[in-house]
């Protein structure tokens, strides 16, 4: 029930009950924080069911009820919860509302006692007595009412919210009780205060309890007028805005409360001492100090100042944190975490061995580029554990805006510094280990280039000095080693390529994911899944399985997934009673993952001229290309199909120029393309293809379209062919020769000057395969294409040669692969 005040007139003519003069039993509604004088008027909201009931067969009755005010704010008080003086009133209108709920208007009639409680169902009745006043119409009773209708006019003098007309109304009540409950009807008193009034039935306690409340109403009103007198003198134009701030003020100050600005002031000041500032950057905090303390606390310039001061001492100006500089430590940290990746292990040595004899030596800015799931990510965080350093790590994915990397001036609502600020903040320490992730997936617009952005934070030699837009002070990031990961280079601007040390992760071998997924991936699962208990295992070959058949990837994260899946399904079957083998074996795995969804280690077949097998690099990893060449009848077409690149339909006219060109090598009629078409497909239309690589297995299915010699099995290639028969070095080689490998080819065809990037395969792989380096495409055609049929007594294109006598590496003196050599997309 929602009480809704009313003033109560002089002469209300209340319709009084037959006899107020004995008990009676009669309805009791029980409300809620609201109290009715007699003879006053009560709106009140009805929601309650039971009340809804009552004041229905109230009105259906004499339309009397009595009004009790609750001790609780209980929806169902108990006849205990409510107190036991309250008022007798006639029910004067009843509105029903659309939702259910009754708008009824109440009259007070007269003070009564609760006796005692008739029933409680359907809802509450009780035997109240009506309790008579004790009056008198003494000089003290007269002298009381005078000052209660004194004090009551000052009061309403200054109180907006009661008409004049009260006045005049109190003074025409016909008795001293009646003036009273007059007055405190319209005074905003607490609950606790009206219900202590109406139980007061001795009129001049009651009289004199009421003066006592005037006088305080009476002073609190006073000095509000007198605050506000204050504050008009004070107001100009500018300020009227803060009318209501200033009028709060000097409450607080006539109430003597602190001074919470100064307070503020002060606790930023010892901050700034505390925080140990440069000496540009103290001065900045100092002025800009002084400058909010001339600021009013209501103005919102204060707030951007004091934010803007406690981002300041938040910053780590002397905070560091030690280097662990124990090569023997940092070495068991890196090795403990991941397997191989020997190339970073040894730059992170090399890092901590120059800082052991120059511990002021330039940071290096790392970045690690390499397919998805290679544990890029993780990694930063074990050269942070072997360091001892703090880690923030920062994902750029998406990011476009370069306010996200130099951050907001000031002068824009809702500034924030950028995430280079606040990483730093977050670390807690001016030289943590700074991830910037999935750099290559920064995008651009017009908010601005955040890879702009980033060549200061980059830059060894400018990192010292970086300015926030929001701080705009100068910040060392000279101590912070950065790390950035990618998964490939091609969308990285090349000024900030530039100012990184690129490593390459490449995909990982089958011996490699075997050795990660035992000392890894399986403890990971079990711990994560709560599976130690079951005390299960995975032999090597049932990983090996999960690795051919059920995985494609050049990283990790199917393979942990489907281990996890193998888990789970085998927990399962114990969960529900099952006694599975504890040892999952290679046929466990197919009965529990089904059947197989990559077809492993099985060279693609070649039937029919017209086929032959190119390598192509991707994002992900190495993947086996089939080219297929056709012959049809036609007028000089060049057909190039399965969704190809611009770069791969220009090798694919540079190869058709060359057949043209020396077709009579080949016993091709040099003609033939007069009166015919020549379509080239690569399958796996859906997926986009480009990149220069596939030159030679483009002019290789073409020769052996036009010739009729298939391509020998076992063979995949790769290198980019020019106009004039030579063959240039690729990139991306590991990759392609592992998907060669993961793909049974035998012999890899690739170019002269590709030899020196074969050490960085493995060396079982190196030994598993052919590599027959060549320089001119007649070198591939020689090596790739079958020997005519014995009945042709001429060879066509010179002396057909065995690729078994390409030579195989030596897997221990092969040179290395030049530094900065970018894998194109191909």
């Amino acid at each position: 029930m929602t009480p809704r005040a009313k003033k109560p007139g002089a002469g209300d003519g209340a319709r009084a009950p037959d006899d107020l003069t004995t008990p009676r039993v009669v309805r009791v509604l029980p409300v809620r924080g609201t109290v009715v004088f007699p003879f006053g008027l009560l709106p009140l909201g009805v929601g309650r069911e039971k009340s809804v009931h009552l004041l229905n067969d109230a009105v259906a009755g004499d339309r009397t009820l009595a009004i009790f005010m609750q001790r609780d704010d209980a929806e169902d008080p108990t006849p205990e919860a409510i107190h036991r003086v309250g008022t007798l009133c006639n029910v004067l209108r009843l509105v029903r509302l659309p939702d259910g709920q009754l708008s009824v208007m109440l009259q007070g009639v007269a003070r009564v006692g609760l006796a005692e409680i008739a029933s409680t169902t359907p809802y509450l009745t009780a035997r109240v007595a009506p309790l008579v006043e004790v009056d008198s119409d003494d000089i003290k009773t007269q002298a009381l009412v005078k000052a209660l209708l004194e004090q009551f006019e000052k009061v309403i003098a200054l109180s907006p919210n009661v008409p004049d007309e009260a006045v005049a109304t109190a003074r025409a009540q016909p008795s001293a009780g009646r003036t009273g409950d007059f007055v405190a009807s319209l005074l905003e008193l607490p609950p606790a205060d009206r219900q202590s009034l109406l139980e007061t039935l001795d009129v001049k306690q009651r009289l004199q309890a009421l003066i006592e409340i005037l006088a305080r109403e009476l002073q609190v009103l006073e000095v509000g007028h007198k605050i506000q007198e204050q504050v008009r003198e004070t107001l100009d134009e500018r300020q009227k805005e803060f009318v209501l701030r200033q009028q709060l003020e000097a409450i607080q100050k006539e109430l003597g409360e602190g001074d919470e600005t100064r307070h503020e002031l002060d606790e930023l000041k010892a901050r700034i001492e505390a925080a140990k500032m440069p000496p540009e950057v103290r001065k900045e905090a100092d002025r800009e100090l002084a400058r909010l303390a001339r600021i009013p606390a209501q103005a919102a310039e204060y707030t951007v100042a004091r934010t803007y001061l406690e981002w300041l001492c938040d910053m780590p100006w002397a905070v560091t944190t030690d280097d662990d500089l124990d090569l023997k430590h940092a070495r068991a940290v890196l090795d403990e975490d991941h397997y191989g990746l020997e190339k970073i292990k040894e730059r992170i040595l090399e890092y901590l061995a120059v800082r052991r004899f120059k511990r002021d030596a330039r940071t290096p800015i790392l970045c690690f580029a390499g397919p998805p799931g290679t544990g890029k990510t993780s990694l930063g965080q074990s050269i942070a554990r072997a360091l001892g350093r703090k880690f923030v790590r920062q994902s750029l994915g998406g990011v476009r805006d370069e306010a996200e990397i130099r951050g907001h001036r000031r002068t824009y609502i809702g500034a924030l510094p950028g995430n280079i600020v606040r990483g730093i903040r977050q670390a807690g320490s001016r030289n943590p280990l700074f991830m910037l992730d999935e750099i290559d997936k920064l995008g651009a617009d017009f908010r601005g280039d955040p890879a702009s952005a980033l060549l200061e934070v980059l830059d060894p030699a400018q990192n010292h000095a970086f300015v926030d837009h929001y701080l705009d002070v100068p910040l060392d990031l000279a101590q912070v080693l950065f790390v950035t990961t990618a998964n490939y280079l091609d969308p990285v601007p090349p000024a900030l390529r530039d100012r990184m040390e690129v490593i390459e992760l490449t995909s990982y071998t089958e011996a490699e994911k075997l050795e990660i997924a035992k000392r890894h991936l399986l403890p990971r699962i079990i711990r994560e899944n709560g599976l130690e208990t079951l005390g299960l295992s995975v032999e090597d070959e049932a990983i090996l399985k999960v690795v051919r058949e059920y995985t494609s990837e050049a990283g990790l994260r199917n393979l942990e997934r489907e281990l996890a899946g193998l888990l789970r399904r085998t927990a399962k079957q114990i969960a529900e009673g099952g006694d599975p083998p504890r040892a999952i074996t290679p046929d466990r795995v197919r009965e529990l993952m089904g059947p197989r969804q990559f077809q492993g280690e099985t060279a693609i077949r070649i039937d029919q001229p017209g086929q032959a097998l190119g390598l192509a690099w991707t994002p992900v990893g190495g993947e086996v290309l089939t080219v297929e060449a056709t012959i049809m009848p036609g007028s000089k077409q060049l057909q190039l199909t399965g969704q190809l690149g611009d770069i791969m339909k220009e090798s694919a006219q540079a190869a058709l120029s060359w057949i043209r060109a020396h077709a009579g090598d080949f016993g091709i009629d040099p003609g033939f393309f007069e009166s015919a078409d020549l379509h080239v497909h690569l399958p796996a239309g859906a997926i986009a293809k480009d990149g220069p690589s596939a030159g030679i297995a483009l002019c290789t299915a073409m020769v052996s379209a036009l010739t009729g010699r298939k391509v020998r099995s076992g063979i995949a290639m790769t290198g980019e062919i020019t106009l004039l028969g030579r063959v240039l070095p690729i990139g991306g080689l590991k990759e392609k020769v592992l998907a060669a490998h993961r793909a049974g080819i035998r012999t890899v065809i690739l170019p002269s000057e590709n030899q020196k990037d074969l050490e960085e395969i493995p060396v079982d792989i190196r030994a598993s395969i052919i590599f027959a380096p060549v320089d001119r495409v007649s070198q591939v055609l020689m090596l790739a294409l079958e020997p005519e049929a014995p009945a042709d007594d001429e060879a066509v294109g010179g002396e057909a040669t065995d690729p078994s006598s390409a030579r195989r590496p030596d897997p221990g003196t092969v040179a290395a692969r030049p530094r900065g050599t970018r894998p194109p997309r191909r």
